[in-house]
């Protein structure tokens, strides 16, 4: 994967986000809709990093570019959701090569 595009509703300030490609829709397109953020990804061949259902369903009837990575996690402080992002990022790589999406299973 080149890449990760940070949806907008995950904060930008997380220190798992060093050291990976990754690049915010806060920075690029704060008002984009969800399209143009897809579009994007495409163009950039990124994975979309989320925690909105919208782009899981839409990854069902498309092909990659670009991958989702959907985040089904409610709320949390900054600390744990940078211990989760971490070890998503992790297994990412493994279990989404060649696929559309992929269930990481963690617990925060």
């Amino acid at each position: 994967m080149n890449g990760l595009l940070v949806d907008n509703n995950l904060p930008d300030c997380l220190p798992c986000w060093r050291g990976e490609k990754c690049q915010f829709v806060k920075h690029l397109g704060p008002a984009w809709t969800d399209t143009e953020i897809w579009n994007y990804a495409r163009q950039h061949d990124l994975t979309i990093v989320t925690k909105d259902s919208d782009f899981s369903h839409r990854i069902l009837a498309s092909t990659p570019p670009p991958r989702v990575l959907h985040l089904r996690i409610h709320n949390q402080r900054l600390h744990q959701l940078d211990d989760f992002m971490a070890a998503a990022l992790a297994q990412r790589s493994g279990a989404a090569a060649g696929r559309r999406a992929a269930a990481i299973p963690l617990r925060p």
